[in-house]
């Protein structure tokens, strides 16, 4: 896997956004998508961000959900990593590019872990990244996902420009124009995305990109570090990085 160069470290503004979902300046976040704007609202039920965090029942956390969980690797795999990621997070891709090639090499092709990643987007033009995963069917769903977290600098740029730059990447995948505008229309994936990210945010206490679960236990810190404490016993995964 190429390595792209590593994002610059998010603005103070950016750290507010990760740390408060898709609440920006207020309680609504306008999406932006080709079929129109759509607003959502986090009011009511949203867990204060001060509290300590409970980890959810591992049931609970794979319950089926609004979409359907696609997973890398061993179905039968005895530890099972959840992912709530922001296409647009630079955090995410930092992740993604850096650490997810040492977690997969070292227990997903291996069979012990199994990954599930879900939606949890911070933007409109993530909203609108993550239809185009789902749009591209699920034999493809993690090299398309692979494909935008590695060219996340050159896409996920503010207005306008965004959409017209993610549908070029889009157009390198085999997205034509028709089947691009046909998938960001699509109002019930779309309402899908949101209610994903409003369960993970509502039930599990997911505030922030990227978030993990190892076999239901919340993970502190994305270093490859957290993932060995938490599958090998090695330390402490929940010890928050230092600094």
């Amino acid at each position: 896997m190429a390595k792209p160069k590593k994002p610059t470290e998010p603005s103070t503004e950016d750290t507010k956004i990760n740390k408060t979902g898709l609440i920006v300046g207020g309680a609504v976040l306008a999406a932006v998508v080709v079929a129109g704007i759509v607003l959502f609202d986090d009011r009511g039920g949203a867990p204060d961000p001060n509290a300590p965090k409970m980890d959810p029942e591992m049931a609970a956390l794979m319950e089926a959900g609004p979409l359907e969980d696609i997973v890398l690797g061993n179905a039968d795999a005895p530890f099972v990593i959840v992912e709530y990621a922001s296409m647009t997070c630079p955090h995410c891709a930092n992740f993604y590019t850096e650490v997810f090639p040492q977690v997969k090499e070292k227990y997903i092709d291996t069979g012990k872990a199994r990954f599930i990643f879900r939606e949890f987007p911070l933007d409109g033009l993530a909203v609108a990244a993550s239809m185009l995963v789902r749009c591209s069917g699920n034999d493809r769903f993690y090299p398309m996902l692979d494909g935008l977290f590695e060219t996340q600098e050159t896409w996920a740029v503010p207005g306008e420009d965004g959409k017209a730059k993610l549908l070029m990447i889009a157009k390198q995948a085999g997205f034509s124009q028709e089947a691009f505008d046909k998938c960001l229309a699509d109002k019930d994936l779309f309402d899908k995305i949101v209610a994903v990210r409003k369960k993970a945010h509502e039930e599990y206490g997911v505030d922030a990109t990227p978030s993990f679960f190892v076999n239901g236990k919340r993970l502190k810190g994305i270093g490859i570090d957290k993932f060995e404490a938490a599958i090998e016993g090695t330390g402490k995964p929940d010890t928050p990085p230092s600094g």
